[in-house]
């Protein structure tokens, strides 16, 4: 069992910066592949960047603006967000996985197990 804590949500302004973490429980954080999604009102949850082993990946829309990385000396992984843009505004989460097998199933909430209870950004233009 994993429990996900994301923090590091907040308001700024468009342009800005802002770095969420995702603090787990457990010893066996290091052995999970993490992932993290965001849902902002109204649409569907949508995948913004992943962990697997020391691979990592980026939807389109942030790509050259955000970077995830995990610390397993303290269960944490980040997501540093630059270059801020109002429509990053969302509720974000992370996710667990034990297993990714499926070619892209970094990008796919069905294949993660745990999930955190999300931290609000919020992008002001």
């Amino acid at each position: 069992q994993v429990q996900l804590v994301e923090s590091g949500g907040g308001l700024v302004q468009s342009g800005g910066s802002l770095r969420l973490s995702c603090a787990a429980s457990g010893r066996t954080f290091s052995i999970y592949n993490m992932g993290w999604f965001r849902q902002a009102p109204g649409k569907e949850r949508e995948f913004v960047a992943a962990l697997r082993g020391v691979n990592t990946y980026y939807a389109d829309s942030v790509k050259g603006r955000f970077v995830v990385s995990r610390d397993n000396a303290k269960n944490t992984v980040y997501l540093q967000m630059n270059s801020l843009k109002p429509e990053d505004t969302a509720v974000y989460y992370c996710a667990a996985a034990r297993w990714i097998t499926k070619a892209g199933g970094y990008a796919a909430g069905a294949t993660y197990d745990y999930w955190g209870q999300g931290t609000q950004v919020t992008i002001s233009s």
